[in-house]
């Protein structure tokens, strides 16, 4: 099987941005696809602007082919400085065209991408969840 990967495709993979990990994240998004054997790690630290919760700084791990690496890198150039429900909107289609296009057979990197980032905003809600339940129970320092 062929098919080829736009540039944009190919300089994600090349040379990733936001790559590694946030040490004490305030969310991590982790998924896998057993199908293709990718696996991606995505760390979120929120922040504050203007009010509303924004997404600061965002990294990410991912072991697995060229599209996911490049998908992975994507997701977080789309969600940085976007507050959680923008970021939370990101689409699968919204990666794959801010990359010039992803193969049919790699879309599913595109959903895995998005889904990370979806995951890693509901493990910081539940963790602030946690938190906020702890502070109220009159168990805070």
């Amino acid at each position: 099987m062929t098919f080829r990967y736009s540039k944009k495709v190919i300089e994600n993979f090349l040379h990733p941005k936001n790559l590694g990990e946030i040490k004490n994240p305030d969310g991590i998004g982790k998924i896998g696809n057993p199908i293709c054997g990718d696996v991606m790690w995505l760390y979120i630290k929120v922040g504050k602007k203007k009010g509303k919760e924004i997404i600061k700084d965002i990294k990410f791990k991912t072991f697995g082919c060229a599209a996911a690496i490049a998908t992975s890198s994507m997701i977080t150039q789309l969600a940085k400085g976007k507050t959680l429900e923008q970021a939370k909107k990101v689409t699968r289609n919204d990666i794959a065209d801010s990359l010039k296009g992803l193969p049919p057979i790699k879309m599913h990197c595109s959903n895995l991408a998005s889904e990370a980032l979806k995951k890693a905003i509901e493990d910081y809600k539940k963790k602030k969840k946690i938190i906020k339940n702890f502070n109220l129970s009159g168990n805070s320092n």
